[in-house]
């Protein structure tokens, strides 16, 4: 919120209202020029031709204040904008393609001497979108337009993957990271309160935080490094303690740079009687969820995935795969890099839902399937999620030579377990796990188990008794059919479709930037993912009026000759 506040107050959107166009016609002359210039067609062109006008100006109505100087288009800025991540273009590069293009003038309605508008008219619009929270609609209402003309059905196949955005930041260690906070403060200061710098400023400031700090200007010893994060500790609460000074000004501390300050002292610095502490592991670090590792982008944390590791955040993207149908991006989630994949998943649904594209199967992978979910997506919305469930690892179950929970008859109603030696539980305990979700523990009586004959089977440990950990009825039943039926050849095939979010997510990264974002904040970025979902949605629509089918995964060519051969 202070960031927010922040932004707003040194970067204020104009008062512009809102004068709504209800009308869309191609000049004639533009449309003579257009299709003697593109006798084949383009983009634009059957964009405009197959769907027409896409978004109406009443839809933004919400982002403009009732008074003010008129304020281009809404509908045209958000086409412009789809447009312009479709190319690939710059600010400056989209409002040239305005006033310059044929194409595009066709696409957008506009007489062929149309001057267009200023470029920081788009920047100005993006940032309406943000500060409405309305990043959706320019996304939905392309889809809603594809269900009208059938181009998207509801209920059938749609599939699921992640992968990582590096931020607009560049990636820093504790030491530079702490070093480039106090710079950073210093600089805000220096715009806002340039008197009380001059009055609280230190001389020996301007040597030590005048230069960027990388981490090639700092010591190189052990003992160096540490007497430098002391000494820029030191430098830190002396700029935090006169800010929360009695005499210093209280709007001081709602900036958003000295509350980054505050917290990355907090997570980095401690300080006792005699000095200033550089905190180690053994103090105690908060976990990467919470700990900022940029003073430019405090929303941007630290991941690591199998042996990829970044600081940023995480998109996920859901498309349709029915065939005889574009394949259309259906949802965008942009979540922390930290947040796990299983963590989303009830929450894709619940915005499928409201935009009625709920699917019948949802193909995901390993990430987004556990328990819960599984029962939650069929309990709630009717969703078959389809994908391979977290082996069991516990000994029994990994070296199959052993009782595992599988092998145990749950009796529900009386609540007992009936182990393979057909003995029953004694105890059966509601409880929470790590993760504080709801599990029934499940004990049998020491009697049964220490006298029975199978007990290396069920327990290696000095314990006399076997002890059970399962999930509630619902969760329980809904995982152990998942492990049946991935078992079978059916899911082999069925699952397989899966495997095309892949080339997805390639076509996001490699022709629109997708794993890295162009802006600060979650916020920002989350737009910058549905702009390039819509996108991609434009460009395959555009192809698929030209019919260009999509079709399976090439095969390459020597595959093809030793096939041929062997047939």
């Amino acid at each position: 919120a202070n960031s927010n506040r922040f932004i707003s107050e040194c970067f204020k959107v104009g008062d512009m209202c809102l004068l709504p166009q209800t009308s869309f016609v191609i000049p004639e002359q533009t449309e003579r020029v257009a299709r003697a210039a593109f006798p084949k067609g383009s983009l634009c062109l059957r964009i405009a031709d197959e769907l027409g006008r896409i978004f109406l100006d009443e839809q933004f109505a919400e982002l403009f204040p009732r008074r003010g100087q008129p304020a281009e288009a809404p509908a045209r800025l958000a086409f412009v904008t789809l447009l312009q991540y479709a190319e690939n273009l710059s600010d400056r590069q989209a409002a040239d393609a305005v006033r310059g293009r044929i194409d595009w003038k066709y696409a957008l309605g506009l007489e062929l001497s149309d001057p267009g508008f200023d470029s920081t008219v788009l920047s100005e619009f993006r940032t309406r979108l943000v500060q409405g929270s309305a990043q959706q609609i320019l996304l939905a209402t392309l889809l809603q337009m594809c269900q009208a003309k059938k181009l998207l059905m509801a209920r059938g196949r749609q599939r699921t993957d992640s992968t990582h955005v590096l931020g607009a930041i560049r990636a820093m260690n504790r030491l530079e990271c702490s070093g480039e906070v106090v710079r950073h403060t210093l600089n805000v200061l220096a715009v806002v309160a340039p008197d009380w710098l001059r009055e609280h400023g230190q001389p020996e400031w301007i040597d030590r935080y005048g230069p960027r700090v990388e981490d090639y200007r700092l010591p190189k010893s052990e003992t160096l490094r540490q007497a430098q994060a002391q000494q820029i500790g030191l430098d830190g609460y002396s700029l935090l303690d006169n800010i929360y000074a009695e005499d210093a000004s209280w709007w001081m501390r709602q900036l958003p740079a000295v509350e980054t300050l505050r917290r990355v002292w907090v997570q980095q610095y401690y300080r006792t009687e005699a000095e200033v502490r550089w905190r180690s592991g053994e103090d105690g670090l908060p976990p990467s969820a919470r700990f900022i590792s940029s003073p430019y982008d405090p929303e941007a944390h630290y991941a690591k995935k199998r042996t990829t590791s970044w600081v940023g955040y995480k998109v996920h993207l859901t498309e349709s795969c029915e065939q005889g149908t574009p394949h259309l991006i259906t949802h965008v989630e942009t979540t922390s890099a930290p947040a796990a994949d299983g963590e989303v998943t009830t929450s894709i649904h619940e915005a499928l839902a409201q935009e009625g594209l709920l699917p019948s199967t949802h193909l995901v992978d390993t990430g987004y399937v556990d328990a819960p979910t599984l029962a939650a997506s069929q309990r709630d919305y009717g969703v078959e999620l389809l994908g391979p469930t977290r082996a069991d690892y516990h000994w029994q179950a990994h070296e199959q030579t052993g009782f595992a929970a599988s092998n145990f008859t749950i009796d529900w109603q009386k609540q007992q377990a009936i182990c393979p030696q057909e003995r029953r539980s004694v105890s059966w305990t509601p409880a929470k796990d790590r993760s504080e979700r709801d599990v029934i523990k499940i004990k049998f009586a020491s009697a049964d188990c220490g006298a029975c004959v199978s007990r290396k089977q069920c327990t290696h440990t000095a314990r006399p008794r076997r002890t059970l950990t399962i999930r509630p009825q619902q969760e329980y039943l809904a995982l152990q059919a998942a492990r049946v039926r991935e078992a079978g050849e059916e899911f082999a095939k069925q699952y397989g479709v899966r495997a095309g979010i892949e080339g997805t997510i390639s076509q996001a990264v490699r022709a629109f930037g997708l794993r890295r974002a162009r802006y600060f904040g979650q916020a920002k970025t989350h737009l910058q993912h549905v702009l390039t979902a819509a996108a991609i949605n434009l460009v395959r629509l555009a192809a698929w009026f030209a019919g260009d089918i999509p079709c399976i995964t090439r095969t390459p060519r020597f595959v093809a000759v030793l096939l041929s051969g062997t047939t």
